[in-house]
């Protein structure tokens, strides 16, 4: 990347993916060119967004959030765009959750100003770094998880090092995953944060329940089940501790929410002095694949209640991305290798699905049936045919992806579409 003249935006080019131009072209100009991957317009492979359906997903989800009681602040792993979460809080997030303290500090730098730092830290080392963040952002208001007297001790001294006082702490459950397992680790933590002094407050407990979900429905409602009740005697035992303080309970992804909400909901309004913060963030993009099934596990639980009227999840959340590739060669019946591999979409949750073939721009009806994603080299897709496809070398493939997470981050650029499906923005992520 280049930067033109006065302008003190970083121009585009043809080293980065998906950007069709060999000389430099500020992002601000894209628009104007009404670049359609239809057409083949971008250097493929590409990834694009329904501009859209980010936005109907948004406003579905908060909605539902409204309706239950609850807050967001949504994941920002998932897209680590500061773009997408400025319009998220615009549109009404708590704020944003971090998973690392790069995330923390692109997300800083953009100017967010409420974090929740979804994860342990580590030791001095990294309390040290946060300190230093924290000290080069006195606006930003941070929660941390801690699930031992250990990580109180990091987050003790990245207070310290930022010169702050009352700096809030969750305190973690878990199971699978990181979390204190039982009681005693509880009031172990709990003990250590009021031990702190004045550098560090006691804030509320967070949980994850993803971490317990497995391949059998039964065996993972009942799996998050144990684990929200563990989660309600932890904050139990920390409004205990705080009798007066508002707190923060957090819990919720986006394949399990509804199960979050049903447990955790009645604790918050109960209590009166809470607020109930998912974190769910691939919620917003949806998917074909592993988000597909997850909403159509959650119609089976009853569906996505909204003001006493009941929505089929699955038909209400739109996937907003699509990986566009070019048919490369048919090199022998039933097989044609296509323009992308594992260095351009998810492949940890599922293989991506041909949604659609083009040809000069047009859609050919029909095209993409019987065709499926057999494997992926890290260039190359390998697409079995029916006898009857009449596939053709540089033909434009658009493919669902399953698992948003792992397929944005293979991204430094992805082209937001408009209405008409031609490139309305171009959306930079900071994966580091």
């Amino acid at each position: 990347m280049q930067t033109s003249g006065a302008n003190t935006e970083p121009a585009l080019d043809a080293t980065l993916r998906g950007v069709p131009f060999v000389e430099p072209v500020p992002a601000a100009q894209f628009p104007q060119n009404r670049l359609d991957p239809r057409r083949g317009d971008l250097s493929l492979p590409a990834l694009t967004l329904d501009e859209a359906a980010l936005r109907a997903n948004r406003d579905l989800f908060f909605r539902y959030l409204a309706d239950h009681g609850a807050q967001v602040a949504p994941h920002a792993k998932t897209p680590m765009s500061p773009e997408i979460v400025r319009e998220l809080r615009d549109a009404g997030a708590w704020g944003a959750s971090v998973a690392n303290l790069q995330q923390a500090a692109v997300l800083m730098q953009a100017g967010e100003t409420r974090l929740l730092l979804a994860n342990q830290i580590g030791g001095a080392v990294a309390g040290r770094r946060l300190g230093a963040l924290l000290a080069a952002h006195p606006q930003v208001e941070l929660c941390a998880f801690a699930d031992s007297p250990e990580a109180v001790a990091s987050l003790a001294i990245a207070a310290k090092t930022a010169g702050r006082t009352g700096l809030p702490i969750l305190v973690e459950i878990g199971d699978g995953r990181a979390g204190a397992r039982d009681d005693v680790a509880v009031t172990n933590v709990i003990a250590a944060i009021r031990a702190a002094g004045p550098q560090l407050r006691l804030a509320g407990v967070a949980t994850y329940e993803g971490a317990v979900a497995g391949p059998d429905p039964v065996a993972t409602e009942a799996a998050i089940a144990r684990l929200m009740t563990r989660t309600a005697a932890a904050f139990a035992a920390v409004r205990a501790a705080e009798p007066e303080a508002s707190l923060i309970l957090s819990a919720g992804g986006s394949a399990y929410f509804d199960l979050v909400v049903a447990a955790l909901s009645p604790i918050v309004a109960a209590d009166g002095k809470t607020t109930l913060l998912l974190r769910s963030g691939a919620i917003f993009f949806a998917d074909h694949g592993v988000y597909a099934r997850a909403f159509a596990a959650l119609d089976a639980r009853g569906g996505l209640v909204i003001g006493g009227e009941t929505l089929k999840a699955a038909e209400a959340f739109r996937p907003a991305l699509r990986l566009w590739a070019e048919v490369l060669s048919r090199p022998e019946t039933g097989l044609a290798i296509a323009g992308f591999g594992m260095r351009d979409v998810s492949f940890d949750q599922g293989l991506p699905v041909l949604l659609s073939v083009h040809r000069d721009g047009a859609e050919i009806a029909g095209a993409a049936q019987g065709i499926t994603v057999e494997k992926l080299n890290d260039q190359h897709g390998f697409l079995r045919l029916p006898p009857e496809s009449g596939l053709k070398v540089g033909d434009v493939l658009c493919l669902g992806i399953s698992h948003p997470c792992t397929c944005l981050d293979r991204w430094r650029l992805v082209f937001g579409l408009g209405e008409d499906g031609t490139v309305l923005r171009v959306l930079r992520t900071h994966f580091g």
